[in-house]
């Protein structure tokens, strides 16, 4: 699914075309769905470099990929690193992301005795106002903020952004780099990378940015507690259309299901086809209300910005309703992260053919050109036209990473 409007008044601006791009969250499934949208795009489009535009803005999942872009690493060596494994740089385990905060619970139970007696002697003396209510809200204080510990998905980062070149510093970085978190105090949305947050560490930026209530414990910077930025809003997009650019992506990987009539996934057999969402339970009955309102909130952003930015082209990539597998997979399910990236590929390459008579000429005005190899092979795969990964070090990685500069400066490849 495609949202596009297009400028008024289109600048006319000596010199490249400013891009930016803007990323959404969507938990461990909607950023495989992320990276394949991304994917697509990298393939299909000529002239566009999804490592060298002129702002990124990441929230949630998706600041994984906005810092690694911004990091001036390509798709190609993301979907290396997290969909076949291949990679000769990043070792990436799934585990890293799922390990039980066990700090947490330690902490909360060893203040429950203190509790009990706290609250036993309140009853006695009867200062409860409800005895029954002085229970939960007490006990409320024992539970955990988070159930994963995202301790080592901030290692994991720094880990990727402090060698080969890269930099966990938003500061050295080439490009503007902006990760949202939220305050959990005072509800504030912070610009992680913005004047005044720029010294924190980008892997650190994005813990805060994806500790999703409930899932991961919130990140202390600065004695304020950070928590998931889509909290806020779902994309942010705003931070990237306020950056004098004239043309924004953006890409949603949340929308609410729905069935409708769509006759194609109707005749196919499908072991979804069949299920309501209040047979999933809660889980998926908490999804659906999650997606409806991440949904909700970006359509009344996208209604709005035209008007506020009236002269910038804005294309936003969403998966389809219709996209039942995308829906009923789990949310933290790394297995099936090949299936849900070729979905999130798949579907771009055809929002992309769909639409190609009216995003051509969009396009064209910022130096882009659609391949009619690429959008037009509908059967194509991710994997199997995925470049091999080559062998380097840390010092040829340097050296590569040289002589790219020196050929986008020249504007011509090096021989």
């Amino acid at each position: 699914m495609l949202s596009l409007h297009t400028a008024r008044n289109p600048s006319a601006r000596p010199g490249q075309p400013r891009i930016g791009l803007a990323i959404a969250g969507g938990g461990p499934v909607g950023a495989m769905y992320e990276l394949g949208a991304l994917r697509a795009l990298d393939e299909a489009c000529d002239g566009l470099d999804l490592s060298r535009l002129d702002c990124y803005v990441g929230v949630s999942s998706g600041a994984f990929f906005a810092a690694g872009l911004a990091n001036r690493m390509d798709t190609a060596e993301l979907c290396r690193i997290f969909i076949t494994g291949d990679s000769n740089d990043v070792q990436f385990r799934p585990e890293t992301f799922l390990r039980p905060a066990l700090g947490e619970y330690l902490r909360r139970a060893a203040a429950a005795p203190r509790l009990a007696a706290q609250l036993a002697r309140d009853l006695w003396s009867g200062r409860g106002d409800s005895r029954w209510s002085d229970v939960v809200n007490r006990a409320g204080s024992l539970v955990p903020t988070g159930l994963f510990d995202n301790a080592p998905v901030e290692r994991f980062l720094r880990d990727v952004f402090s060698r080969r070149g890269r930099s966990n510093d938003f500061r050295q970085l080439e490009r503007p780099l902006f990760v949202i978190g939220v305050d959990l105090d005072s509800g504030e949305a912070v610009r992680f990378g913005d004047t005044g947050w720029d010294d924190v560490p980008i892997s650190r930026a994005v813990q805060a940015s994806a500790a999703l209530p409930g899932l991961y414990p919130p990140v202390e910077l600065r004695g304020r507690h950070f928590v998931d930025g889509a909290l806020r809003r779902t994309m942010h997009a705003s931070v990237v259309l306020d950056r004098d650019i004239d043309l924004m992506l953006g890409i949603n990987p949340l929308v609410p299901f729905n069935p409708g009539d769509d006759s194609q996934e109707q005749s196919q057999t499908h072991r979804y086809n069949d299920r309501r969402i209040t047979e999933g339970g809660l889980p998926g009955v908490l999804s659906q209300t999650l997606r409806t309102m991440l949904q909700s909130r970006m359509q009344v952003g996208l209604a709005r910005y035209p008007q506020q930015y009236p002269d910038i082209d804005q294309v936003v990539f969403e998966p389809n309703a219709t996209n039942r597998e995308l829906f009923y997979t789990n949310i933290f399910s790394f297995s099936a992260r090949r299936r849900v990236t070729q979905l999130g590929y798949r579907n771009t390459l055809d929002d992309l053919r769909k639409r190609r008579s009216v995003l051509e000429p969009v396009l064209a005005r910022h130096g882009i050109t659609l391949r009619d190899d690429v959008i037009a092979d509908r059967p194509r795969s991710i994997i199997a036209h995925l470049p091999k990964s080559a062998r380097s070090t840390h010092t040829t990685a340097q050296l590569a990473r040289a002589l790219d500069d020196i050929e986008h400066r020249l504007g011509r490849p090096m021989v």
